[in-house]
């Protein structure tokens, strides 16, 4: 088996010349697992969901809305060919799988913790700590845990720079600030996927907060999502569909953008590495990055560890086969070890 290493020894290993993070959905359940679990969001989800889905959830024995939405897409292209006439089942299955994906973010909205005050305080000082490591920050999560540990700056003194490109408007306050498309150098955190309080205006991407309204983010964000308007976010099915979304946000594309860039030791924090991310694992096997440290939870034996081992393996296979000069080294460290939430 791989060796793992603690955290800290990670961290060692890389003083002094600077290193980036990206996390997954990990770092939310290492917070909240009882929330933002898969099985417990499909719980909270199956009134939601057309009788339908609920058997595709129950057929593909799976809680995970991507896979499901992602095998009902592939369902919809092998009618096309299998079954080109049955122009109404492939309607309905596109329809489910759409209505999956605005379902998630209903779903992770509604169990979302109402306030930053019931994460405990000795939690975010850990989380802070644990992000005072890095100097970019990729987030794959849609939720608001990230944003508040950033915010929380009355926990400690870390000074921790959590700049995510927003801003007052030019023409004076409003109950949101808007991106600054061309803050190409002191952005530091992207959402990768989006998030659950940014939202696509038109004209301008704004984000929903807090200090302009004195309105809770969650009761801002819950009643955008009854009112039908929904935030930027990522939840297709497949990797191929996600890329295409991120191509058509320019919000979206310069956190892409970002990452192709990254060529400092990139830790991946809570992430299976699975195929529903391949746009973002092939950044990592064709991009600039020389060394990976990747958090492994539990038991390296289960068959999930052994998936996130095997296609790491993968990552520097796909490096050499590349033929770029700069191999790719491939660390694996104890996520327990991280103490990211305490």
């Amino acid at each position: 088996m791989a060796k793992l290493l603690k955290f800290e020894e990670a961290i060692k290993q890389t003083d002094g010349g600077g290193r980036h993070l990206l996390l997954g959905n990990g770092f939310s359940r290492a917070c909240r697992n009882d929330l933002f679990a898969y099985d417990a969001l499909f719980s909270k989800a199956k009134d939601e969901l057309t009788d339908s889905a609920r058997k595709a959830f129950d057929i593909l024995e799976t809680t995970d809305f991507e896979s499901v939405m992602r095998a009902l897409k592939q369902t919809v292209e092998l009618l096309r060919v299998y079954a080109p006439r049955n122009k109404k089942l492939s309607r309905q299955l596109a329809e489910d799988a759409d209505k999956l994906r605005d379902v998630l973010a209903k779903v992770i909205a509604h169990s979302h913790p109402e306030r930053p005050n019931q994460i405990e305080d000795e939690e975010f000082v850990c989380c802070r700590k644990f992000l005072s490591h890095f100097d970019n920050i990729y987030t794959l999560n849609y939720d608001l845990l990230l944003y508040w540990a950033l915010m929380n700056d009355e926990v400690d003194d870390l000074n921790l720079k959590g700049n995510d490109g927003f801003r007052q408007p030019e023409d004076g306050p409003e109950d949101y600030v808007v991106w600054d498309p061309g803050d190409v150098g002191s952005q530091n955190v992207f959402y990768l996927h989006g998030a659950l309080h940014i939202f696509d205006a038109g004209a301008e991407v704004q984000k929903y907060t807090w200090c302009n309204t004195g309105i809770a983010l969650i009761d801002q964000i819950r009643e955008a999502l009854g009112q039908n308007r929904y935030p930027i976010y990522v939840a297709e099915g497949t990797s191929e569909s996600k890329m295409n979304c991120i191509q058509h946000s320019a919000f979206l594309s310069r956190a892409y953008r970002s990452f192709v860039r990254v060529s400092k030791p990139l830790f991946i924090f809570g992430h299976s590495l699975s195929d529903n991310d391949e746009h973002i694992l092939r950044l990592i096997e064709h991009g600039k990055i020389k060394t990976v440290y990747i958090s492994i939870f539990g038991n390296q034996r289960s068959n999930d560890n052994k998936k996130i081992i095997a296609r790491a393996e993968r990552l520097k296979t796909a490096r050499e086969n590349s033929g770029r000069r700069n191999n790719l080294t491939v660390y694996f460290f104890d996520a327990a070890s991280a103490e990211v939430w305490g």
